[in-house]
C-alpha cells in the first residue's frame, strides 16, 4: 500500500492546515512537505481535550477498553502503509516496524484487559463506626481517578511504540485523560498515519472528538507552549537530557506545576564480575556487542558502560568484544542530527584522559559505525564526563582495579534504566554487596542478561532515578504506567448516587 500523507494536523476530529510547512528528510525514497505547528494549534487541542474530558473522563472502563482495542485493529489495518512510511523515514528496517507496530498494538491490548480488571483503582473502603468513642468514625471510600487532558511528546527513536499511539498516550487513554501529541519531525508521516488510525476509532466508537490530536512540526515554542496551557495536567517525555529538562522547568515553573514524567538518557551499566569473566568472558563480550549495536545503537537501554576487574580476563574480554565489533558495518541512524550528536559523543569520550581507543571506524552522513574504549576505575571516577550517555554503538570498559574500585565505580553512577550483572554462583559475595548500590541506581535489574528489550508486561519499571527519568517513581512501560495519570479521591459520608460508578 503506498500511502502519501497529506501534511496536516489533526485536531478534534478535523485535518487542520496551518501556513508554514516543513520538508520531512527520509533516509530513503520521496520528501514530503507538513504543516508546521503553533501556539495556537495547541490551544485548540488543549481546549478541546478539556472540553472532552467531561465525557471521556466518565466514560466505563468496559468503554474505554474497547476504544482502545480498536485504536489496535485500525492501526493493524494500516499495517503495511505503517511499514512501508516508517522505514522510508527512520531508516529502519521493515522486520523492526513490523516488531515494534506489533508491540503498540499489544500493549494497547494491554491496558484494555488491565482497565476491565479495575485493579488499579485502588479501591478502598473504611466502614462508618457510628458508636466509637470519643468521636464515631464517618464512612470514607477512595478511588483513583482521571488527571484530565495529557501532553505526550513523540520520540525519535520508536515511531510507533513511544509516539502517537505509544505507551504513554495508550496508558493516558486508558486511565481516562484526553492526549494531545506534539509528533517528532523525524516520522511525521508515520505520526499521521497512526493518528488517523485513533481517528477511525473514535469514529467507530463514538468518543468525543477532542479525545486525542496531533500536532505536527513546530519549533521549541510549540513544545513550550504545550507544557504551559493550563489545560495540559501532565506531561510524557522520551527523549534528550536537555531538551527534557528545558521542558521539565516549564512544568515547575507554571502558576499551577504539573507532573512531567520524562525518560532522558542513560548509560545502562553492566558489571562483568570476576568468576564469570573467567568463565565465559568471550560470551559475554560477544553478547555485549550484539545489545550495544542494536539499531544502531538508538535504544535507550543501549549498555553502553562495562565494569570488569582489570587482569588477562578483562583483556580477553576487550579482544573479543573488538572482533565482534569490528564485523559489524555503518548502519543508517534516525536522523542527521542523531548522527552528527553520535559523532560528537565519540570525540568527547576518544579525548578523555585516560581513554584508550581498541577499536576505531569511520562514519559520516548519516551512518554510524562502532567504536570501542577502555579507561582505567581511577580516570572513570575523576571524569564525570565519561559517564555521559552516547546515543549510538559506542562501548566503553571501565577496568576497575579490584573488587572495591569496582563498588567505588556502582558508587559513582548517576540514576539509569538498568544495571546488569554477569555473575557465577561463585560471584554472589561480590554480587551482594553490589545490589544495595545497583537498586539506588537503576530502575531494573538484570542477572545474566542484556537490558535491550523492554517486556510489555505488568512487572515492568522503565524508569529511574535522576537523569534516567525525571520521576523515580513512576513507568513509562508497563500497566503500573497508568498510575501517572491518576489521582486519589477521598469520599467521606457520600450517597451512593454521587460516587463513582464504580465505587457504587
Amino acid at each position: 500500500m503506498n500511502y502519501r500523507p497529506h501534511g496536516r494536523h489533526l485536531i478534534a476530529g478535523d485535518w487542520v492546515g496551518s501556513p508554514d510547512t516543513f520538508e520531512n528528510a527520509p533516509a530513503t525514497g520521496p520528501r514530503y512537505r507538513f504543516c508546521v505547528g503553533t501556539p495556537a494549534l495547541v490551544a485548540d487541542a488543549a481546549e478541546a481535550a478539556e472540553a472532552a474530558f467531561w465525557t471521556y473522563g466518565y466514560t466505563t472502563r468496559a468503554a474505554r477498553a474497547e476504544f482502545l482495542n480498536v485504536i489496535a485493529d485500525e492501526i493493524d489495518v494500516r499495517a503495511d502503509a505503517i511499514t512501508e512510511i516508517g522505514s522510508a523515514e527512520t531508516g529502519l528496517p521493515e522486520a523492526r516496524l513490523i516488531s515494534e507496530r506489533g508491540r503498540t498494538t499489544g500493549q494497547l491490548r494491554l491496558f484494555a484487559s488491565h482497565i476491565l480488571k479495575g485493579e488499579y483503582l485502588d479501591k478502598r473502603h473504611d466502614e462508618a463506626l457510628p458508636t466509637r468513642q470519643p468521636l464515631p468514625r464517618p464512612d470514607i471510600k477512595m478511588i483513583e481517578r482521571p488527571i484530565g487532558p495529557v501532553a505526550v511528546f513523540g520520540a525519535s527513536n520508536f515511531p510507533l511504540a513511544f509516539s502517537t499511539a505509544g505507551g504513554d498516550t495508550a496508558a493516558a487513554l486508558a486511565a481516562g485523560c484526553p492526549v494531545v501529541v506534539k509528533g517528532h519531525s523525524a516520522h511525521p508521516g508515520t505520526g499521521e498515519i497512526v493518528a488517523d488510525a485513533i481517528l477511525a476509532a473514535i469514529i467507530r466508537t463514538r468518543m468525543p472528538p477532542g479525545t486525542f490530536s496531533l500536532i505536527q512540526g513546530g519549533d521549541r515554542a510549540v513544545g513550550e507552549a504545550l507544557v504551559k496551557h493550563p489545560r495540559i495536567r501532565a506531561v510524557g517525555f522520551t527523549g534528550s537530557q536537555v531538551g527534557g529538562r528545558a521542558l521539565f522547568n516549564h512544568c515547575a515553573a507554571r502558576p499551577e506545576p504539573i507532573p512531567f514524567f520524562g525518560e532522558l538518557g542513560s548509560v545502562n551499566p553492566m558489571f562483568v564480575l570476576p568468576e564469570a569473566a573467567a568463565a565465559r568472558g568471550k560470551v559475554i563480550a560477544s553478547g555485549w556487542t550484539g545489545s550495544l549495536t542494536l539499531g544502531a545503537g538508538q535504544f535507550c537501554t543501549n549498555p553502553g558502560i562495562s565494569v570488569i576487574v582489570a587482569g588477562a580476563d578483562a583483556e580477553a574480554f576487550m579482544a573479543a568484544a573488538s572482533e565482534t565489533l569490528g564485523a559489524i558495518g555503518a548502519q543508517t541512524m534516525l536522523t542527521d542530527s542523531i548522527a552528527s550528536a553520535y559523532r560528537a559523543g565519540r570525540d568527547r569520550v576518544a579525548g578523555a584522559a585516560g581513554v584508550r581507543e581498541l577499536l576505531t571506524s569511520t562514519c559520516d552522513l548519516r551512518n554510524a559505525t562502532p567504536y570501542l574504549y577502555a579507561a582505567s576505575g581511577a580516570d572513570w571516577l575523576s571524569n564525570q564526563a565519561l559517564g555521559q550517555e552516547v546515543f549510538g554503538p559506542l562501548g566503553l570498559v571501565i577496568l576497575a582495579e579490584d573488587e572495591d574500585e569496582m563498588l567505588a565505580v556502582a558508587h559513582s553512577l548517576e540514576g539509569q534504566l538498568t544495571a546488569t550483572l554477569h555473575m557465577d554462583a561463585t560471584d554472589t559475595a561480590l554480587a551482594a554487596r553490589l545490589m544495595p548500590v545497583l537498586e539506588r541506581k537503576a530502575g531494573r535489574l538484570l542477572v545474566n542478561n542484556y537490558p535491550t528489550g523492554v517486556e510489555v508486561v505488568d512487572s515492568m519499571v522503565h524508569g529511574g532515578p535522576y537523569p534516567a527519568s525525571t520521576n523515580f517513581g513512576a513507568t513509562s512501560v508497563g500497566t503500573l504506567s497508568i498510575r501517572r495519570f491518576l489521582r486519589p479521591v477521598c469520599y467521606q459520608n457520600m450517597p451512593d448516587e454521587l460516587l463513582p460508578a464504580d465505587l457504587r
